[in-house]
């Protein structure tokens, strides 16, 4: 890392075990069922639950749950198929609710 900084982390705020990093972030303006969100281009140490057919705000979506890989927290879903032209940028890509979250390492 340049001149010795940490990545600036985001931890499940059940454990504090390491979820996201803030460079990965994509947007800020996501909406989860329990308020806001952010879209991540990646995420570590959580584990991917079953597909499913989802209609969200912008349409049908397959999505997976994502949980915390230490306490099993849902954190909120990973993208995997989009099915309309213009939400395919969030295929790969994980919604994380803002409030399942706390800051690390800032």
């Amino acid at each position: 890392m340049a001149d010795g900084a940490w990545p600036r982390l985001y931890s499940c705020y059940k454990c504090q075990n390491h979820i996201c990093c803030h460079d990965d972030i994509v947007s800020k303006s996501f909406q989860a069922e329990s308020g806001r969100a952010f879209l991540f281009s990646h995420a570590i140490n959580v584990v991917q639950g079953p597909k499913e057919d989802r209609r969200l705000i912008t349409g049908l979506h397959t999505v997976a749950d994502v949980h915390c890989s230490d306490c099993g927290e849902v954190l909120g879903w990973k993208y995997v198929k989009a099915y309309e032209q213009l939400q395919k940028y969030k295929e790969g890509k994980f919604v994380i609710a803002k409030f399942k979250i706390v800051k690390a390492n800032w």
